[in-house]
């Protein structure tokens, strides 16, 4: 919803009349409130942000999966736009406190393994949280999407949250990605100092959302966020779905996880947890700075071996000034 600013033909008006009510107008429509947020429909609305310095999550592997983790600072190069970049900061493995966003799936087609989905993501969070420094927030979606629990380091009571979740109704899953990012994540500051990570528990079809998937997925890269998947297609045949899943994952620097039988969940999750042990976390400020709000593709490799896989965010928004 935008206001429109109102101009009066001055034909109708008395010339002695016209400027100063003509002016008035103009005044009041420049002063006018802003519209709320509920009727915008962009991922744009209302985003603002200083943020000078570029936090990357990453990930590196060899190429047979296992994760490597005693790399330092100097094995590292970022590139932006074809230049490398000056790292500011790096840290290793589970340094910094995690922001974590769980996003369960509890439309009608999930029904039958909610159940299942519950225990294991009980189990993943009293594996992974650390409640010193940790904080995790839970959001249910079905035909709309609907915090459960706030970011808590509370264990209790997002246990009692993840019991509670009932099945029913469509699918929003880019709301709730959306919701998720735009109005919690995005909030916690100073973005460097955390790492956040969504975990979305779908089958990745969506039937009711008003964001898009694309406007979801900027939503999350704003958020410097990394999302995980699993999986509740148990076909073992690709579709569209898994197709969303390994998509938002890929851009983010995630992965998604295919189980295939709800008695696997456990493993996908611990596999989720093994990831958030064994990370690697630099900032930079771009140089040269812009601030143009547009997508910037950056690149981190190890320019120290050849022979290992680095699994990153393939870019980020600029502030927009």
């Amino acid at each position: 919803m935008n206001f429109m600013r109102m101009s009066l033909p001055a034909a109708l008006w008395p010339a002695a009349l016209c400027v100063p009510m003509c002016l008035g107008v103009a005044l009041w429509a420049q002063n006018a409130p802003a519209p709320p947020v509920a009727d915008e429909a962009s991922p744009d609305a209302h985003f603002s942000s200083s943020l000078t310095e570029v936090p990357v999550l990453f990930t590196v592997t060899d190429k047979k999966g296992r994760f490597v983790s005693d790399l330092t600072q100097n094995d590292f190069d970022i590139i932006e736009n074809k230049r490398p970049q000056f790292i500011k900061q790096f840290t290793a493995e589970s340094d910094l406190p995690l922001r974590l966003a769980l996003l369960v799936d509890t439309s009608n087609s999930v029904r039958g393994e909610l159940h299942f989905e519950q225990q294991a993501a009980i189990r993943f969070m009293n594996d992974v949280m650390r409640p010193k420094e940790d904080r995790m927030m839970l959001i249910s979606f079905d035909s709309a999407p609907e915090l459960i629990s706030d970011l808590t380091n509370n264990m209790s009571a997002l246990e009692k949250g993840i019991n509670d979740m009932k099945a029913g109704g469509g699918t929003s899953l880019y709301d709730a990605i959306a919701y998720a990012s735009k109005e919690k994540l995005m909030v916690d500051q100073p973005r460097e100092k955390f790492r956040r990570a969504m975990i979305l528990i779908s089958d990745g079809d969506d039937t009711q959302s008003r964001y898009t998937r694309d406007q979801a997925l900027e939503l999350a890269q704003k958020a410097d966020t990394v999302i995980y998947a699993i999986s509740t297609n148990k076909t073992r045949a690709k579709t569209e779905g898994d197709e969303v899943l390994d998509y938002l994952t890929s851009e983010t620097g995630g992965q998604a996880f295919y189980p295939f039988k709800v008695e696997d969940l456990d493993q996908s999750f611990e596999n989720i947890a093994n990831e958030l042990r064994h990370q690697y976390n630099i900032s930079y400020t771009p140089n040269p700075l812009k601030t143009d709000g547009l997508y910037h593709p950056i690149a981190v490799q190890v320019k120290t071996r050849k022979d290992l896989v680095v699994r990153a965010r393939k870019g980020y928004y600029a502030t927009k000034m």
